[in-house]
């Protein structure tokens, strides 16, 4: 079963921009690696030659892997969102309740998560307890370390 992500037009492109480099730098360069690796003999006895196409392997299962998100991937106009409630690419201003320390972070797709940028992912534990929630509610987060309280201070689409 396919998952449908949500994604900006920067993360969009970014990620067409990987699938074609892999496509069209990588995929070429693997197979000119078998080919001069060939090109040296036996191939029973040639761990160059199996180098390379167990490398040809990993490149197409993570060009498979890529093309199956992309296919799944579905471009969100962020003018459109909903302010209401916590949702896919909102701005979440929150308030750690056990330390009254304020942050501030972006709910995003799997690969567009960016924790330096405050980007995190809506498939992470805080993003999935974030979602779905209006401003004064409180959020609670199941972590390793045990359960987080956050109350949602603001939600905004910019």
């Amino acid at each position: 079963m396919s998952k449908v992500s949500y994604y900006t037009a920067e993360g969009l492109k970014k990620l067409r921009d990987e699938l074609n480099q892999l496509k069209d730098v990588e995929r070429p360069r693997a197979s000119q690696a078998i080919a001069e690796a060939r090109d040296k003999g036996d191939l029973s006895e040639n761990a160059e030659y199996d180098a390379a196409k167990e490398a040809q392997g990993l490149l197409e299962m993570k060009i498979s892997k890529l093309e199956e998100i992309y296919s799944n991937a579905r471009l969100i106009d962020e003018s459109q969102l909903d302010t209401s409630k916590v949702l896919v690419h909102s701005n979440v201003k929150i308030k750690n309740l056990t330390n009254g320390m304020e942050v501030q972070y972006k709910l995003v797709a799997q690969s567009e998560a960016d924790l330096k940028t405050g980007k995190i992912s809506v498939d992470s534990p805080i993003g999935k307890g974030l979602l779905g929630k209006k401003v004064g509610e409180t959020a609670e987060v199941q972590v390793p370390n045990g359960t987080l309280k956050f109350e949602i201070l603001d939600i905004s689409r910019d």
